[in-house]
């Protein structure tokens, strides 16, 4: 019965040996493995992603096996990907980045090319690895901040502020304008880039001196994990 459950053959597939099959899907699943421990260095992540980064590849690499050279299977798996729609956002593109690679080893796997997983798996991990410890395409991300400057409402703040920032910082853009307390206030929201980390007290006191004195709030800037 299990001969007959494991070794299912017709006209249109391509008998499956069983321990091949388990090879690959082990292998797929050990690089699995091996690709969320580098994602996790130095990334703030969730254990639901680590876990789904980590079992991805296996995943592929038994349908991939389950295809098998038949056509008519792989439209209708392609076809029942197709229906998926994840609910949660995209996430970003480092999320997506690893993903895509996760992918790709367990097709890799799935062909029977587990050699070729490995390299891919050491080469491509050992990029992530280097690019993410040496902080590469990470320049100027320590100088951004988000400014929060509140103003009387009979102040005219258009250009209030503007020769001040040009002083301290290298890019500024006013990215909100909102009323607070009863509308008797505005609050301006700028997404600034320090010039100097050292000069942030210099710029809340020239601030602090336009505005009245009121409320100045300079933190860093919100990672958007939406944004690719």
């Amino acid at each position: 019965m299990l001969d007959s459950l494991f070794n299912t053959s017709t006209t249109t597939t391509s008998t499956i040996d069983l321990i091949p099959f388990l090879i690959c899907v082990l292998v797929a699943l050990g690089l699995g493995f091996v690709l969320a421990l580098v994602y996790s260095y130095r990334n703030r992540h969730s254990k639901g992603f680590v876990v789904t980064l980590a079992v991805i590849p296996a995943i592929v690499s038994v349908v991939i096996a389950m295809v098998n050279g038949n056509v008519g299977t792989g439209v209708a798996v392609a076809g029942a990907f197709s229906l998926v729609r994840f609910r949660s956002v995209a996430g970003s593109a480092r999320d997506i980045g690893y993903i895509f690679l996760a992918m790709a080893i367990g097709l890799v796997c799935g062909m029977g090319y587990l050699a070729y997983a490995v390299l891919v798996t050491v080469v491509l991990g050992l990029a992530y690895f280097v690019y993410q410890a040496i902080g590469f395409g990470g320049a100027g991300e320590g100088s951004e901040r988000t400014l929060r400057i509140t103003v009387p409402e009979d102040l005219d703040y258009t250009t209030l502020f503007d020769d001040v920032l040009g002083k301290y910082t290298t890019e500024c853009e006013l990215a909100e304008v909102k009323t607070t307390n009863m509308g008797s206030l505005y609050r301006l929201i700028y997404d600034v880039t320090l010039a100097d980390q050292a000069s942030e007290r210099k710029l809340i006191d020239e601030l602090r001196c336009r505005n009245g004195n009121l409320e100045i709030a300079l933190t860093r800037r919100a990672v958007d994990h939406d944004q690719l």
